[in-house]
């Protein structure tokens, strides 16, 4: 079953501006009196929803990025005059210093359970927080990772910076690029068996059933061997891969270790030489961007398409 976005409440004045909107947001209600208009976004993939949404003139910058990512073209042209305020996760004074009235983050995307970040501890210093749908895992429940849950950040995005029908016009057009797509893929015998090596060499770092490449590889008409790990991004060991034996290897491409590496690491190490994926040099390639929420999805399902349905 789909999800659907909540929005709780909208109220306009008498002159049709927008005055209060409430949104769900993990497992809280957040009610909005007007737009924000001085937002920072945490890491590349929020960033790219906000700049999507042309929410560029409502930010003062944007925070986790260059300490572990770096932009392309597209993306350094959309936040060049933006500040970088924190090359990683942010701190409290960095958000209040920068006279922010809205941070969009998540939990592991520039929040931690606990840690000094985070709505309750923002909200004395009138920084309203709209959390990574995906990321609500971390403190609570919720169904494994869909496409409606980026579709559903936009429309929440656009509904809390009054820019609703931008939001709903950019969701339509993914929703119908994405379903043609589908309708015109040749069918699979079976769905390939996949693992998303994100990082890690002594025990690997994956995608589990509420991390976004679970939905995209199904959504490409693949299987994530850890389709039944209970988690979001988490660790596994290498000795369930072996088990599992993927067909098919996605790498996470990021940070210091290249996708190249990730792929000869694997390729080279006596304890993997009997899984398929390696057998046949069946790897491919996600950018960070494309396998976190965000509008580059899309194009990674269809990355990922090509991918599977090659022998």
């Amino acid at each position: 079953m789909k999800r659907t976005l909540t929005i709780l409440a909208t109220t306009l004045c008498a002159t049709g501006a927008l005055a209060q909107t409430t949104v769900q947001s993990c497992d809280r209600t957040v009610t909005f009196d007007a737009p924000p208009q001085a937002a920072i976004s945490n890491d590349v993939n929020l960033t790219e929803m906000m700049l999507v949404l042309g929410l560029a003139d409502r930010m003062v910058g944007y925070t986790g990025i260059s300490g572990w990512k770096t932009l392309d073209e597209e993306m350094t042209a959309g936040i060049e005059a933006l500040p970088e305020l924190s090359a990683k996760y942010p701190s409290k004074e960095v958000l209040i210093g920068a006279d922010a009235d809205f941070f969009f983050a998540g939990w592991n995307y520039g929040m931690k359970v606990g840690g000094d970040v985070t709505p309750e501890t923002l909200a004395p210093f009138g920084i309203d927080v709209y959390e990574l749908t995906e990321s609500c895992i971390h403190i609570g429940d919720k169904g494994a990772a869909s496409m409606d849950d980026m579709y559903n950040d936009l429309l929440k995005l656009g509904a809390i910076f009054d820019v609703s029908d931008k939001a709903e016009a950019l969701v339509a057009d993914y929703r119908a690029d994405l379903e043609g797509f589908t309708a015109e893929l040749e069918p699979l015998e079976a769905a390939p068996r996949v693992f998303v090596y994100d990082s890690g060499e002594d025990v690997p770092f994956t995608a589990g059933r509420y991390a976004m490449p679970n939905a995209l590889i199904e959504a490409a008409g693949g299987a994530n061997i850890m389709n039944d790990f209970e988690k979001s991004w988490a660790t596994v060991g290498w000795e369930a891969v072996v088990e599992r034996n993927p067909e098919i290897i996605v790498i996470v491409n990021y940070g210091e270790v290249t996708a190249e590496e990730k792929r000869v690491f694997m390729m080279s190490n006596p304890a993997f030489a009997e899984i398929d994926a390696v057998k046949n040099n069946r790897f491919v390639t996600l950018e960070y961007v494309e396998a976190t929420p965000g509008p580059r999805n899309i194009n990674a399902v269809k990355t990922l398409a090509a991918a599977f349905r090659v022998e």
